[in-house]
């Protein structure tokens, strides 16, 4: 019984973690009035690591499908096949492994009542993060005018078809909601 009241604090903690951090960062010196279009700066969707359990050719046309759609909604259309966008757009999948100490105290006074000696018990908990980050680089200079992240742990079951789908389109939309800066 007190093995599963351990547990209670790290699942508590794990599921804190589960909300989409989003973070950004631009050039303040460009006229983000000025992009009116955009095309994929190749390759278009870079991952880290290389590993094939995450990259995907469904995976990217799923992610690219997302990107433009939001750029529509933010008034960037698609340059035409084969001219320059105003903007060069590409996309970076990251998934990295982090691990998590988590102390837990019993025992000792607690709530007027005394349990005995205090004790403490710390554990180790392994969890994946995965990352998405979209550059936004001038069409005409080539630099890095605005990116875009947005961060999650991932679940250990792996998701629907539908849920993945899904989570595409919510954190490419939480991402770009940041676009253009205001």
């Amino acid at each position: 019984m007190l093995q599963r009241l351990l547990l209670i604090p790290a699942l508590l903690l794990l599921a804190a973690c589960q909300g989409i951090q989003t973070e950004r960062d631009y050039d303040p010196s460009r006229d983000f009035a000025a992009y009116r279009s955009w095309s994929w700066q190749e390759p278009a969707l870079q991952y880290r690591p290389d590993d094939p359990r995450i990259k995907s050719d469904l995976t990217e046309q799923r992610i690219r499908q997302a990107v433009a759609a939001q750029l529509d909604q933010r008034g960037l259309r698609a340059a035409p096949d084969g001219s320059a966008g105003d903007l060069k757009v590409q996309v970076w999948l990251v998934v990295e492994q982090r691990q998590e100490q988590v102390s837990t105290s019993y025992g000792g006074y607690w709530g007027g009542y005394w349990g005995g000696p205090a004790m403490t018990e710390t554990r180790n908990l392994d969890y994946k993060v995965a990352t998405l980050q979209i550059d936004l680089f001038d069409g005409k200079d080539g630099k890095l005018v605005w990116r875009g992240s947005a961060e999650q742990v991932m679940r250990r079951t792996p998701p629907t078809l539908a849920e993945r789908e899904e989570a595409i389109r919510r954190t490419v939309n939480d991402v770009l909601k940041q676009y253009p800066p205001q």
